[in-house]
């Protein structure tokens, strides 16, 4: 085992995990005051609901042996042959390092799609939700594309999550929204975000979680977790700068509002993430 390794894997652990909380002052501020604690708290629940949820049934169900390329089978149910002191087969890190920092990508997801229906779901029904998601859908993506399904059989791409976690969970908020439907009085009513320093304080610590979730994907301590370290970097740079620059030129007149600002960043992100380290060497 590599011990830089092991450092490395267990600093873009807790970065990832950070993003969680920056999640829920995001999505905490956007929202009206008299919700704000309900809406922090999906966040916060799926870090105390997910990691049970995983290192029962979840991890083996994404990182068991194949069936049918579609599913893991359940050699490692309840963490069953998943070891500390030695090395997983494919890397320099511990076994159970390698779950626990998937781990990290499987509490984040979910809490994604709790801002497709803020306002408007009841606690209750939300926790039985991420349980059933993340066992049903979750799962069998991550084992799709990273755990030796068909996806993965074709070669497709994902660096860091871009369809295990953005587009699986953009789906079901997509869905959790059109089936639910707009708040009561929207569009009629203004329904303005309460608090937007909070969006602007989660943007920035979803920016620096960033660098755990894409330059740890890497698995490694090496020039690959530097690429994608930069290139995240660079992505939510130029994005943010990008919606600068076009109010300033389409609307002068106009402040560059914090809120855009701060999607716009989290946007690109988001769409660097997939080939974040996956660009040839030698290239820019």
């Amino acid at each position: 085992m590599s011990s830089s390794d092991t450092a490395w894997m267990l600093a873009s652990a807790a970065l990832v995990l950070f993003m969680t909380p920056g999640l829920a002052l995001f999505y905490g501020g956007l929202v009206r005051s008299k919700n704000v604690l309900s809406t922090m708290m999906h966040s916060f629940a799926a870090m105390a609901v997910i990691p049970i949820v995983w290192f029962l049934w979840g991890y083996t169900l994404a990182f068991g042996g194949d069936i049918g390329s579609v599913i893991g089978n359940l050699d490692h149910l309840f963490m069953k042959g998943v070891a500390w002191d030695s090395p997983h087969p494919d890397l320099a890190i511990p076994q159970l390092l390698f779950a626990t920092y998937q781990g990290m990508f499987a509490i984040i997801t979910p809490a994604l799609i709790a801002g497709a229906f803020a306002e408007r779901m009841k606690f209750s029904a939300y926790l039985l939700f991420i349980v059933l998601w993340s066992t049903l859908v979750y799962s069998p993506v991550c084992h799709w594309v990273w755990g030796g399904g068909w996806l993965g059989g074709m070669k497709v791409l994902d660096f860091a999550g871009g369809t295990v976690v953005h587009i699986s969970s953009g789906v079901a908020a997509l869905a959790a929204a059109l089936i639910i439907g707009k708040r009561e009085g929207y569009p009629k009513t203004p329904m303005m975000p309460h608090n937007l320093p909070w969006c602007v304080l989660g943007a920035g610590i979803l920016w620096f979680g960033w660098f755990g979730f894409n330059g740890g994907s890497a698995l490694a301590s090496d020039g690959v977790a530097v690429l994608a370290f930069t290139t995240t970097h660079l992505a939510a740079a130029t994005a943010a700068f990008t919606w600068l620059g076009w109010l300033s030129g389409v609307s002068p007149g106009i402040e560059p509002g914090r809120v855009g600002r701060r999607i716009s960043a989290s946007m690109f992100s988001i769409g660097v993430t997939p080939a974040t380290g996956s660009l040839p060497k030698g290239q820019p």
